[in-house]
């Protein structure tokens, strides 16, 4: 049987290649990236509704080795749940957002834990430049160094900057901006440098600065006893420290360097309570700020060529981070296309009957969530628009509150 072509050895990628390797399905990973450690995957995310579809798909190995990877496991084994939402200027609590089971882990070690066991099916520095149709229920993939592999079906889920999605819709395959900067470190502190950010809550917090509608995010990466330096005399956690602000005017764009990023966070963090203005006052000078260029793309429609090409994950629906949805609807997409492909393969639906219903109930799912998102990211900004209703403390459901 011809193989699944999956673009992109990212988490969903990944997830989705561990779940057809259950159902003995052949695949094939094709990622840009020369190493699995060639560019960080981003800080960390945060599983919820998501993981019961996990669970399904995976085997109990990976699923022991994500839980391991969580960023407290500590803490995880009573996790509350609870996503504090605070006045950054009193650091009064403001809201709880109601509690899901969650896991919090580094996406990086994720990523890791997803690769066991399917790493011979993973093929790194290959980057997909197009694509060809040569015959029915064949597709190929075009590769930077014009060679061409031949598959069944191929599923591009590379990102919001899907090569995939630009073949499908080369109209309409940018992501639409949104006017708010973003950035964010991670940085190293020491027991007593982070007590007071763990008290107001030992995994994660959020909140908004009425004065400005500066957002500010803390979590957990590290802890002593995930980094090795428990009961040392180098003790320390690592977390990650996020800021976003209304763009008005040039003044507000985000900076070129490293510097100047980690002066407009020291400023806008001026009047935060002192706790968290002294958080961010001690970031290191030198410390890498990341920029992230805030936009979404909503699940356009495309043409899936009798079901031979999909997308799913950030490529199908990108949307900002203000919700933490971005994944766990990536997740559900491998676990929905899972069953799809399932069939094809299984001779009880075409291609093209098979796609199209997977492509249905994803397009009308996220399509909402990027909407939320969305809202959910300029909520975020305007404390007089902040109450039980905002789209940033409903509660995380799959259809969307």
């Amino acid at each position: 049987m011809e193989p699944v072509l999956i673009v992109g050895a990212g988490i969903v990628g990944l997830t989705l290649g561990q779940a057809l390797k259950q159902k003995n399905i052949p695949f094939e990973i094709y990622e840009r990236d020369a190493t699995p450690d060639a560019r960080g995957q981003g800080w960390a995310i945060t599983l919820h509704w998501a993981l019961e579809y996990m669970m399904d798909m995976l085997p109990e190995e990976t699923l022991v080795r994500i839980q391991d990877v969580q960023v407290d496991p500590d803490i995880a084994r009573s996790d509350s749940g609870n996503f504090l939402f605070i006045n950054l200027e009193t650091g009064e609590p403001r809201f709880k957002i109601p509690p899901n089971l969650r896991w919090r882990v580094n996406r990086e070690k994720m990523r890791r834990a997803l690769l066991h066991g399917i790493e011979d099916h993973v093929h790194w520095d290959r980057r997909v430049v197009g694509l060809n149709l040569p015959e029915a229920n064949k597709v190929q993939l075009i590769l930077a160094d014009e060679t061409t592999v031949t598959g069944r079906i191929v599923v591009g889920v590379e990102g919001s900057r899907s090569k995939i999605r630009q073949v499908l819709r080369p109209d309409a395959y940018n992501n639409v901006p949104l006017s708010v900067g973003f950035t964010g470190v991670a940085v190293d502190l020491t027991p007593q440098q982070i007590k007071p950010l763990r008290e107001m809550d030992p995994l994660l917090f959020q909140g908004c600065y009425p004065r400005t509608g500066a957002f500010f995010w803390f979590s957990m990466l590290e802890t002593p006893q995930g980094n090795g330096t428990a009961g040392t005399d180098k003790e320390r956690y690592r977390a990650q420290i996020c800021m976003s602000w209304p763009i008005n005017g040039p003044e507000d764009e985000v900076a070129a360097t490293d510097e100047g990023r980690l002066a407009n966070m020291k400023r806008r963090a001026q009047g935060f309570v002192p706790f968290l203005q002294e958080a961010v006052e001690r970031i290191p000078a030198e410390t890498p700020v990341t920029e992230i260029k805030l936009g979404d793309w909503e699940c356009l429609p495309w043409n899936n060529y009798e079901g031979r090409v999909t997308l799913a994950g950030d490529a199908a629906h990108a949307m900002t981070m203000y919700r933490g949805e971005a994944a766990n609807h990536g997740l559900l997409d491998a676990y929905h296309l899972m069953e799809a492909i399932e069939k094809v393969y299984g001779g009880v639906a075409s291609p093209q009957v098979a796609i199209d219903e997977f492509e249905k109930e994803m397009r009308v799912r996220t399509s909402r969530a990027v909407q939320l998102s969305r809202q959910a990211c300029y909520d975020a900004h305007d404390w007089t628009r902040l109450d039980e209703t905002s789209a940033i403390l409903t509660k995380r459901a799959i259809a969307g509150e």
